[in-house]
């Protein structure tokens, strides 16, 4: 076994672990409560998968064909670089627009730091 073997096998295994999340962050989306905790499990494991996968594709095209792809480094970059700052303005700007929390939350921590006046409440 050589080591583009190795390094094709772990790119598969990569794939295969972004698939699996996925999958996570679907039903993570389908049974959390509200808003935020959809987003928690929206960009935070849909963004592992993603990086994951496309690693795992990098890896693979490298071992198999002696090929590294721009576009699949400049979409690991981009990915990385945005989809946690989206799904956190995302999630700014639901609370802001007043979105409940579930009843299961148990703390606002942002409302002193946000709404400290009476005209913001």
């Amino acid at each position: 076994m050589n080591i583009s073997v190795i390094v094709e096998y772990t790119g598969v295994f990569l794939i295969l672990i972004g698939g699996i999340m996925a999958v996570i962050s679907a039903i993570g989306l389908l049974r959390l409560p509200d808003v935020y905790t959809r987003s928690h499990a929206a960009t935070k494991s849909s963004t592992l998968a993603v990086l994951l996968s496309l690693t795992g594709t990098f890896l693979y095209f490298w071992a198999t064909e002696n090929f590294i792809s721009v576009r699949l480094v400049l979409g690991i970059i981009f990915v990385f670089l945005t989809a946690p700052v989206s799904g956190h303005l995302i999630t700014r700007a639901a609370y802001r627009s007043h979105v409940k929390l579930s009843e299961s939350s148990t703390e606002d921590a942002l409302k002193d730091v946000l709404f400290n006046t009476e005209t913001d409440k």
